[in-house]
């Protein structure tokens, strides 16, 4: 189901309705807690690009450090060395600001603190509440046992804190070889909770990381270093997905063997993003990326914030699709018709209107004057008089979509067939006449004749046409190369629930179709990045890198009304009713709504 979004007033007081996160802050601030402050992290792993479920989380941390007047920090949560490289964090900076959201201070960094944590390390060992053991990762990961089997305790578990500790700094200075030994907290190898039973905390890496180079070869954990990087950093709250939640029992007993000045930071968890036809694993996006099954991170079809940046996607409509959705205890999936439902809702605002034709056909007027140039005036923005006029060359050659003629036409076909009237955007009424044919019959050239007194798209005669077509002036015509993009999973790529599925076996391999288009004049001034809508084919936008070939970001019919129709329709049939479709009206109307930060 589509989680529902909430309300939420501008001193963080709660509104009609907050989600449970906020409820919990507001309940927090009249307690005194944290002494009324709010700090919040978003702490990635630069170990791959951002995607959309990234967007979520970070809608969420910077919105409650903002609903709030608290604070948002950028951490990296840097302590794998094997898998991390600048590249990832200039990138996540980078998308961090398209996406609108400014951290707290500069980005921090889990490395700052290596010496604080290995001090921290050392102390537990002292307490007698970690040890070295010598055993493998495939032992350990052995004994660890499963629920309802009991643990089996390490052998060396019980070696005096003397002899750990001396270990433990061999461990640093490199007397042992990668994976001879780790140090181990010292839990409970029979909690129901197998976070608790004995996790490892350091392990030895001869890699060079991403900021400390060879300064370290013993790196700590997630678990060691998340829940105190959160402490060092004076956290509030630790705003965490459902996958984490049976690590907080560890998050806190290891926040509870420090000695801090103040309350510790909390871990909370909410539901994460699942989209339709989606993936949102970071592993599984390096597989598509390494196999060459898309042309890297920023391809246009992946759900990464580079792929959606360069496909044209605004990030006021990423904002305005995250507060919909809201914050939920509990998994569900959206549709991600709804997330270019409220694409499709931000362009129609802001994108201008151009006419460019992505499957030409030519069309040659016969009554033209022989090469008269006409300028037309064309709105720039139907529904908005203020985005004022443009003039458009109009001559006696043009190119028109390869779909808008018919040689034999279909019953209710309005457009373009021989003795058809139709009219040409702000242009003229034309009718078709006769055709061009190739030696296999394929029609090339529609011969049309056209109305003189129809300049501007009206018979003086107030006779009426059914149709109205887009076109462009061929002499005058740009060149372009446009992408035309359809699912990039024909099924769900993330598996049902306890299982998985290869995306590659679900892959659609037909979901980019690359056209030779022709524009009107006015295209040939597009910057990289703009994004204009094809009158009557969708939002096409600009490649960030060349700006000669559009991608395009949606089309203009709203798929999302489309399938809440269907799902009305088998609601009122009395059938099982599809995912998201709860509320389905209130959900339209917050759509409209939406406003852009």
């Amino acid at each position: 189901m589509v989680d529902q979004g909430h309300d939420q007033t501008t001193d963080g007081s709660p509104g009609e309705s907050i989600d449970f996160i906020r409820e919990k802050v507001v309940a927090d601030n009249a307690a005194g807690r944290f002494g009324g402050r709010v700090v919040t992290r978003f702490p990635p792993e630069p170990n791959g690009y951002l995607h959309i479920g990234h967007a979520k989380s970070i809608c969420l941390n910077f919105g409650i450090a903002n609903d709030f007047d608290g604070s948002c920090n950028l951490r990296f949560d840097d302590t794998n060395p094997e898998t991390e490289d600048h590249e990832y964090i200039e990138a996540i900076i980078d998308d961090l600001a398209w996406l609108g959201f400014t951290p707290a201070g500069e980005p921090k960094y889990a490395s700052d603190y290596f010496e604080q944590l290995y001090t921290w390390a050392e102390s537990l060992i002292e307490r007698g509440l970690a040890y070295v053991d010598d055993q493998d990762a495939e032992t350990i990961s052995a004994q660890r046992g499963g629920f309802g089997q009991p643990g089996v305790e390490s052998p060396h578990r019980d070696r005096q804190p003397e002899e750990n500790l001396g270990l433990f700094r061999q461990m640093r200075d490199g007397a042992f070889a990668d994976g001879e030994k780790v140090l181990r907290a010292k839990i409970d190898m029979q909690a129901e909770n197998m976070q608790l039973r004995d996790p490892v905390l350091y392990r030895i890496r001869r890699v060079p990381h991403v900021r400390t180079g060879d300064d370290w070869i013993i790196y700590p954990t997630y678990d060691w270093a998340h829940g105190q990087s959160d402490a060092i950093e004076g956290i509030t709250h630790s705003i965490c997905t459902l996958e984490f939640a049976d690590h907080r029992p560890l998050y806190d007993w290891c926040l509870a063997q420090l000695d801090l000045p103040s309350d510790k930071p909390e871990q909370t968890e909410f539901a994460r993003l699942n989209l339709t036809h989606t993936v949102t694993s970071k592993r599984k996006l390096k597989e598509l990326v390494d196999t060459g099954s898309v042309d890297g991170w920023d391809d246009p079809r992946m759900p990464t914030i580079r792929g959606m940046r360069r496909r044209g996607y605004p990030p006021a409509a990423i904002r305005a699709f995250m507060d919909q959705i809201g914050v939920a205890k509990t998994n569900s999936t959206v549709d991600v018709e709804l997330l270019e439902s409220f694409i499709r809702t931000e362009l129609n605002d802001t994108a201008p209107r151009r006419m460019g034709v992505v499957k030409p056909l030519k069309v040659i007027i016969d009554n033209w004057p022989e090469g008269q140039v006409v300028m037309v005036e064309a709105p720039n923005h139907q529904a908005n008089p203020e985005a004022g006029t443009r003039q458009v060359p109009f001559s006696g050659e043009l190119w028109i979509e390869e779909d808008d003629f018919k040689l034999e036409p279909p019953p209710k076909y309005y457009r373009l067939s021989p003795g058809q009237e139709v009219r040409l955007r702000a242009a003229f009424f034309i009718t078709a006449t006769h055709v061009d044919t190739d030696a296999d019959g394929n029609v090339v050239a529609v011969h049309c004749n056209y109305d003189p007194e129809s300049e501007g798209g009206q018979a003086p005669d107030g006779r009426k046409v059914k149709a109205t077509m887009h076109w462009v002036s061929a002499p005058h015509a740009v060149d372009a190369t446009v992408h035309l993009y359809d699912r990039l999973f024909i099924d769900d790529p993330e598996g049902t629930e306890g299982s998985e599925t290869d995306p590659a076996q679900v892959l659609n391999t037909g979901a980019r179709e690359t056209t030779a288009a022709k524009l009107e004049p006015a295209l040939a001034d597009c910057q990289p990045g703009d994004v204009v809508q094809f009158e009557r084919l969708g939002y096409f936008a600009a490649d960030l890198d060349d700006s000669t070939v559009f991608h395009r970001t949606v089309g203009l019919r709203d798929e999302w009304a489309n399938l809440q129709k269907r799902r009305d329709n088998t609601q009122g049939s009395g059938k099982q009713k599809g995912s998201g479709q709860n509320k389905n009206k209130k959900n339209q109307q917050k759509q409209k709504n939406a406003k852009s930060q």
